[in-house]
């Protein structure tokens, strides 16, 4: 009870968010995704079933409460919401003194009316008449102990509102306090670790270059992940998670002329798109110009957004990467060898370590990714085009803005199609971050036709207020075969402080229709996958040849390994090699395409406050036109005459035959478009 928490509880998990896995046939585990993990033993195998079935109809009502809330929204009590809730409250004050006048005349008419009839009833009439006037003095009778008893009842429900109402009011009072203390509170904090940071940095790194000079470029250009530049401590403004702004001091030592920066603010985008992309067409792009170190007040903004979606939440440049949630999107096809490898693969078991391995591979960018990137604008899309280099080209458009969505699919010349729609949803807790994208994956095998499906794990971002943020992925893949019935299942296990296990790993095991484990993967999401051949002896089961497997270091495969970053990738947003590519200006694309997005290409060039504006330009443009869409459909709805609702370009929505969803597949005429250079049918979104 809400009593003994006080003084009993020993921590929560919210159950929306928990993973629960049985670990033997008493004993269950109960995680968070890295904060709090709970070790629980039964006493039997029966309560443990009931305890785990308890927990996850529990989980399930949570998901569904946490969807609604979402619905209903949360928004902070704004200036005018205080004034229109004290409207409200004088409105229901007066309907109030109207029910209590009401109930006053229907004492005073009721008794009136009694006496009339009671008069009435000692005149001389005739026989038939009294008769009359007994069954209507009945009705009045029943009438009148109907409206005592309605009197009595809305006398209490004023007692009780009066009651209540002073109590509500103060419980709100209290919880704003409390709101407004922990704010303080937790603003000192920070202040205190980031002064503390500082003042430890400036110990160990500022010794190592006198003072007044540059240093030596090579020390100073790249610093320990997530370093900062010494900062002036008398500055009182709080900077939160200085991880996000790595930048070496020296910034304009490594800006030279094969950087491609637009910083000199006379000349035009245009012209700078123009100019890049003359440079970029000759070889593929190997750094972008370096992240600035601009100062922001992050708690005032990230303050009001606990609790909500950050896909509604307007935010600055400065949480985010020169990318679009598009480019990443893409960015799933760095390691595409794995799928060429899979499409060579005769055996459909080995086939799906290739495909699990990739999966896998993913996740590799997001290590140190800890900037967000841009929420493309509805119609916006993006094209790689490697046909010729690796054999592949790919394609992404923004198909929906409420709730944002994105589908992307990808053609090989080596013997596989990609395709997917992502939604994502995220939730900012205070503390942590979760990401949780929505949408199922397949890939098809042309020679085989072999269909893989499977969907993404959560990722969090934890230390969102106070120190070094990092991140996580927990959860579990089901990658299926839906023509042979093979099976992959691969268990991403959340960090734990008090875990003996390396961080961030992944295991697996791929099966065939039969539930026969016939390898078992191991490895970590940021570096690498192996896979291991399961040794089967006569009467062997899976789980019995699984510890021999891990023994046989001969049957090991080194499915996946992670390239390594580029040099000074800490001072270029940790991207990887394919990430600094994506953004670079290309002739002919469309004019929806990510990398004409004007803000992102501002952000890139180290150009941040422009950015800043042109994002919000951007977004009104974006609001102007859905209001536009809006006011036509009402006015059709009103005219009775047909209405199109928003369709995407290149894509459209059908129902999937082997899951069964409803997901937006390409339908083809984009390259057609690039190649004859017609983009008549695109909309004007920049």
């Amino acid at each position: 009870s809400k009593a003994e928490m006080g003084h009993t509880c020993r921590g929560t998990i919210n159950l929306a968010t928990a993973n629960i896995t049985v670990e033997d046939s008493c004993n269950f585990i109960i995680s968070n995704g890295g904060a709090q993990t709970y070790h629980l033993k039964a006493s039997s195998e029966v309560e443990r079933q009931r305890w785990v079935t308890a927990l996850e109809l529990a989980k399930a009502k949570a998901v569904k409460m946490l969807e609604e809330s979402d619905d209903s929204g949360d928004e902070s009590v704004s200036q005018t919401d205080k004034t229109e809730l004290q409207n409200t409250l004088r409105i229901l004050s007066s309907k109030v003194e109207d029910l209590s006048t009401c109930n006053d005349l229907i004492a005073k008419h009721g008794t009136a009316l009694q006496r009339s009839l009671s008069e009435l009833e000692a005149l001389r009439l005739p026989p038939d008449s009294t008769d009359k006037i007994k069954q209507v003095n009945e009705r009045a009778t029943l009438f009148r102990i109907t409206s005592n008893a309605m009197i009595n009842a809305c006398r209490d429900f004023m007692l009780l509102a009066q009651t209540h109402g002073k109590k509500w009011q103060k419980s709100l009072q209290q919880e704003r306090d409390q709101r407004i203390r922990l704010e303080e509170t937790l603003e000192q904090l920070a202040k205190q670790h980031n002064h503390l940071e500082r003042a430890f940095r400036g110990a160990t790194v500022l010794p190592a270059s006198t003072p007044g000079t540059g240093g030596s470029g090579k020390d100073l250009c790249c610093p320990a992940k997530g370093d900062l530049s010494d900062e002036d401590d008398d500055n009182n403004e709080f900077f939160d998670a200085p991880e996000i702004f790595p930048m070496p001091d020296v910034m304009g030592h490594k800006r030279t002329g094969s950087n491609i920066s637009g910083t000199s603010s006379d000349i035009s985008l245009d012209e700078q798109y123009k100019h890049q992309v003359e440079d970029t067409k000759k070889e593929k792009r190997t750094r972008i110009p370096y992240k600035p170190n601009y100062s922001l007040n992050l708690w005032s903004i990230m303050k009001n957004c606990i609790g909500k979606e950050l896909s509604k939440i307007p935010m600055p440049v400065n949480f985010n990467e020169p990318l679009s949630m598009l480019q990443r999107l893409t960015e799933d096809l760095e390691y595409h060898e794995l799928l060429d490898r899979a499409a060579r693969c005769e055996s459909s078991l080995e086939q799906l370590c290739y495909v699990a391995a990739f999966t896998v591979s993913s996740y590799s960018t997001t290590v140190f990714r800890t900037s967000k990137p841009f929420n493309p604008l509805l119609g916006e899309t993006f094209e790689l085009d490697r046909l010729e280099e690796n054999g592949y080209r790919s394609l992404c458009e923004q198909v929906s803005h409420h709730p944002p969505a994105a589908a992307h699919h990808a053609d090989s010349k080596n013997g596989w199609t990609l395709r997917q729609e992502i939604k994502i949803t995220s939730k900012f807790r205070g503390k942590y971050l979760s990401i949780m994208p929505l949408g199922t994956i397949h890939c098809v095998f042309h020679s085989t036709g072999n269909h893989y499906t499977w969907k993404k794990v959560t990722t969090t971002v934890h230390n969102i207020i106070v120190g070094k943020l990092w991140i996580d992925q927990s959860g579990e893949i089901e990658i299926v075969n839906h023509k042979t019935g093979d099976k992959c299942i691969l268990k991403f296990v959340p960090y734990s402080y008090f875990s003996r296990d390396v961080a961030r790993k992944v295991t697996g095991e791929v099966m065939d229709p039969s539930g026969k484990v016939h390898f078992v993967l191991l490895g970590t999401w940021d570096e690498k996958m192996d896979c291991y051949k399961v040794q089967l002896g006569t009467g062997d089961n899976g789980a019995e040849a699984r510890p021999r497997a891990h023994e046989a270091e001969d049957s090991r495969v080194l499915l996946w390994k992670r390239n390594p970053l580029p040099k000074y990738a800490e001072n270029m947003y940790y991207f990887s090699e394919l990430a600094l590519t994506l953004n670079a200006p290309e002739n002919g694309t469309a004019p929806t395409d990510s990398r004409r997005r004007p803000d992102q290409r501002l952000m890139e060039n180290g150009r941040w406050d422009e950015a800043n504006a042109e994002k919000q330009r951007l977004e009104e443009k974006q609001r102007l036109s859905r209001k536009r869409r809006e006011a036509e459909a009402a006015r059709a709805t009103e005219d009775g005459t047909p209405y199109d609702p928003y369709k995407p370009l290149w894509f459209e929505r059908k129902k999937d035959p082997v899951t069964q969803e409803l997901a937006h597949v390409y339908k083809g005429g984009y390259w057609e478009s690039k190649e004859k250079q017609d983009w008549s049918l695109c909309p004007d979104i920049f």
